[in-house]
């Protein structure tokens, strides 16, 4: 449901919310356990990695890890619902779907270079890179896709990053508190 008068669907917009959950029910299922079991193989493969970052990792568990996904989900959400109420003009629509499909080339660049697969390396490239490129075209099409360049791949880099650490950051208060 738009409320503008442009021919983005609500497959482009409220999708963003379905192919962000197809994704994150993968990484919800294998993230916390893999990490756990591969954290010694990433911390002698990447020695340079400051300590503190392989801390955190240690740190997050099966509990705060779902209360994050529920956190993003809201944030997701609310990007989702921002586009299909503009007509896909919103810019926080956009600038989460660019995130997510930028979020979705990270999880291949993991995969690539710990030579297996990651949690989240199977649904980027089937589904999270070919919705944001099919999303993106609607866009395109309706006449509402923000132009984008380098500074544009940074900040939604930077937003997806930050999103992140948002989640965790909340869900660690959360599963404190209960």
């Amino acid at each position: 449901m738009t409320t503008s008068n442009t021919n983005v669907d609500a497959l482009a917009t409220y999708g963003l919310l379905l192919a962000w959950a197809v994704h994150d029910a993968e990484e919800l299922a294998f993230g916390p356990r893999w990490l756990r079991e591969n954290l010694p193989l990433l911390r002698e493969r990447f020695p340079g990695v400051p300590e503190a970052v392989w801390k955190a990792a240690e740190s997050v568990d099966e509990r705060e890890f779902a209360l994050a996904v529920g956190v993003m989900a809201t944030i997701v959400g609310a990007a989702a619902v921002a586009g299909a109420r503009s007509g896909g003009r919103s810019a926080f629509y956009q600038g989460a779907l660019n995130g997510f499909g930028l979020h979705g080339l990270v999880h291949l660049a993991q995969a690539a270079a710990v030579r297996s697969v990651t949690p989240g390396s199977v649904t980027s490239p089937l589904v999270v890179v070919p919705f944001t490129l099919w999303a993106r075209g609607r866009l395109r099409r309706a006449g509402v896709l923000r132009p984008s360049g380098l500074r544009d791949v940074v900040a939604g880099l930077g937003v997806a990053a930050g999103a992140t650490v948002v989640a965790h950051a909340v869900a660690r208060r959360l599963a404190a508190r209960f």
